[in-house]
């Protein structure tokens, strides 16, 4: 009697672990296959065409934040696939030179249009809509954004620079996608880029400001594409680490800090694919950037990252503050 007791369990037992193991094998196996997966998307496989989107047949290209950097070099390489440019960001002499520049280079059409994004004008919006509704418009590159001047906490931040990121990296990527989408709808046709950020994928303490406007626009891109892609319109939020300009004051490149250029070509190279990242409408095309995405996503949980982003902004923070203190020393002594 007891034999078939202790034979039962041991069936029980050796059920249960066969089940544990063939549940083990296929999450690793799951795992295995996004991992396949990133490095197809990143390395062999190619994105949807720009001609779809009308490259080589007249179509425009609006690039926000056009002047410098990453929005520059998209209004090159766009330029150079032979889409018209529409250029729009504050300097208007610094448009008009790479208008130029951008015409004489590749033979097509440009058109610039200066304003400040954080001053959210109504009227600077309804006369950049007017130029717009004339132009056949297939690709629109929200890429304007402005960010705090070191990590800060909330409760210290200025309310101008929090206003200022509300803006610009909230309602001016609405605002523009608003203009474009009439026409876009009309033609069931169009590539809408945001440029999103891994502080809107993780959060990020003493960015607060601009890792909720990155999260935002992460939702709003999901959602957005989600209601746009029966109707032929491609929306992705391009998931970004570093990249060398300006606004990440980083003036090096690595394997995963990339030069604008070599960026852009990824994103444009890759569209419609993953790449990496695990959310909906969203893609890490440079491979740095998509091999950590893919690892954030992967391993250890969210508390993990977020305390990590916390010991690295708290770094940032005390290194800044010193150079401010340097600087401040240096002035009075001079």
């Amino acid at each position: 009697m007891e034999t078939i007791k202790a034979d039962g369990y041991n069936a029980k037992f050796a059920t249960a672990t066969y089940a544990l193991a063939a549940a083990g094998a296929l999450f690793l196996g799951a795992k295995a296959f996004t991992f396949i997966k990133m490095l197809l998307e990143l390395y062999v496989f190619s994105g949807i065409p720009l001609k779809k989107f009308g490259a080589g047949s007249g179509a425009w290209a609006v690039i926000t934040g056009a002047s410098d950097g990453i929005g520059k070099e998209f209004a090159d390489q766009l330029a150079k696939k032979k889409f018209n440019v529409l250029l729009v960001s504050r300097t208007a002499s610094k448009l008009d030179v790479i208008a130029e520049e951008l015409s004489q280079q590749y033979g097509v059409e440009t058109k610039t249009f200066a304003m400040d994004f954080t001053k959210g004008d109504a009227n600077d919006f309804a006369k950049l809509g007017e130029v717009i509704s004339g132009l056949r418009v297939g690709v629109l590159v929200n890429n304007v954004g402005t960010n705090h001047d070191i990590p800060t906490p909330f409760a210290e931040e200025d309310d101008k620079v929090i206003q200022d990121i509300v803006e610009v990296n909230i309602k001016g990527a609405m605002r523009m996608t608003k203009l474009v989408l009439p026409q876009m709808r009309k033609d069931r046709s169009g590539l809408i880029l945001n440029l999103g950020s891994f502080s809107g994928l993780v959060a990020t303490p003493y960015l607060s400001v601009y890792s909720a406007g990155k999260a935002f626009l992460c939702t709003w891109s999901q959602a957005l594409g989600a209601e746009l892609a029966s109707e032929g319109i491609v929306v992705e939020n391009i998931n970004t680490y570093f990249v060398v300009s300006a606004m990440s004051k980083i003036r090096k490149p690595t394997f995963l800090i990339p030069l604008p250029k070599p960026y852009v070509a990824s994103v444009l190279s890759k569209i419609g694919l993953a790449c990496g990242a695990g959310t909906p409408y969203t893609s890490a095309p440079y491979p740095g950037h998509g091999i950590v995405n893919w690892l954030i996503d992967n391993v250890f949980n969210i508390t993990f990252w977020v305390n990590h982003n916390d010991t690295i902004q708290k770094d940032i923070r005390k290194r800044a503050l010193r150079k401010r203190e340097r600087e401040a020393a240096a002035r009075k002594s001079s």
